[in-house]
């Protein structure tokens, strides 16, 4: 079959890493480990809990966190973080943004300075405001850093259903796309970028546009207003990443509009599951019995508005997800402030405020659905 005009322009011959090593034992940690198998690398993984270690290489399971899922023979788990990391050419580090900074300084002081380290935590530290490439600069100085986002639900990676991610890396060397082909499957098909900041702003601040949509769909406000907080998350990620450096294209890809998409329209996602129950009123503490999961979104309300506070950006959509999570704001209250707000142009470039002409009735009827 011939090949379209232009298709095989610029192509490169690019080698991939021959062993990757995956720090984490978590779901998402586990997918990526599984990836690297089926693509035909040599993966070591590392895992905090030494009985998820054993059982990842002995029975290739991870059943706390992918249950009943068959993981490919090959992974060699281990709770040695020195003996993971040895000889590896290339460390993807997918632990909680919580954990980042210590894992990070345990990786750079087992392993060499010329080998690259990708983050796949997504957020922003709430003591630095950093992103997870920020935090990680600081505790490997020197290294070439990238990072893994997209719209991905570990348990369809580790299923092997097609998945597409964004590999983002800095403009020294051919690090991003040595990894984009180091993962690359029939199934699993990455893309390559140099946008860091664009790439991380989506990550951290979808989580939180996804708990406000979990909330409209358990208050039954509708899928109108989840199309429109979508949309409008989508704006509030560009004006930030922009503001930090980033490119609004890059925000508009898979690891910025994909991974909004996806977080906002499904109960996989921990952060849309976390909303729906507190938008039909399930109290904070009771929120998924009681277990303590881990939504990230609701640390990420706290850190995105604190950054772009810093920098004098209003995100209103994140403010009112703040106001509910962090302040004990009712749900209805905070919808009334953000709905009642003066109308405005949706192309940056018109310069247009209109004091909303419903006010009062709009908070009457948010207020109605107050948790």
């Amino acid at each position: 079959m011939s090949q379209p005009p232009g298709a095989a322009r610029n192509l490169q011959d690019v080698k991939p890493y021959g062993r990757i090593c995956v720090v984490g034992g978590g779901a998402w940690g586990t997918a990526l480990a599984a990836v690297g198998v089926r693509a035909g690398r040599n993966v070591s993984q590392w895992s905090r809990d030494a009985a998820t270690a054993t059982e990842i290489a002995l029975n290739q399971v991870n059943s706390r966190y992918l249950p009943d899922i068959d993981l490919p023979p090959g992974i060699e788990a281990t709770p040695d973080l020195e003996s993971a990391i040895a000889g590896a050419e290339a460390i993807l580090i997918i632990t909680p943004s919580t954990s980042i900074r210590e894992v990070t300084h345990a990786v750079a002081a087992h392993s060499a300075a010329d080998v690259p380290i990708f983050a796949g935590a997504k957020g922003i530290e709430a003591e630095s405001g950093l992103l997870m490439t920020g935090i990680m600069a600081e505790e490997a100085p020197g290294r070439v850093l990238g990072a893994i986002s997209g719209p991905t639900f570990a348990v369809e990676t580790a299923q092997d259903l097609p998945t597409a991610v964004t590999v983002a890396c800095s403009t020294r060397g051919m690090a991003a796309s040595r990894m984009a082909a180091t993962l690359t499957t029939y199934s699993f098909r990455p893309y390559v970028s140099d946008d860091l900041v664009g790439v991380e702003i989506g990550g951290a601040v979808k989580n939180v546009i996804a708990i406000a949509c979990g909330m409209v769909k358990g208050a039954g406000l509708g899928e109108n207003l989840r199309a429109a907080l979508i949309t409008r998350g989508l704006s509030e990620i560009k004006e930030l990443a922009v503001l930090l450096g980033g490119s609004r294209e890059t925000v508009t890809g898979l690891s910025g509009m994909g991974d909004l998409m996806l977080t906002c329209s499904s109960e996989k996602s921990r952060n849309f599951s976390y909303g729906l129950q507190r938008g039909a009123g399930v109290a904070e503490g009771d929120v998924f019995e009681g277990r303590p999961v881990v939504v990230e979104g609701r640390d990420n309300a706290m850190t995105v508005t604190d950054l772009a506070r810093a920098r004098g950006l209003h995100m209103p959509i994140c403010e009112m997800v703040r106001a509910i999570v962090a302040e004990g704001a009712p749900i209805g209250d905070a919808f009334a402030t953000y709905w009642s707000a003066p109308i405005e142009a949706e192309p940056r470039a018109l310069d247009v405020a209109i004091a909303h002409p419903a006010q009062d009735a709009a908070r009457d009827y948010f207020g109605d659905t107050n948790r």
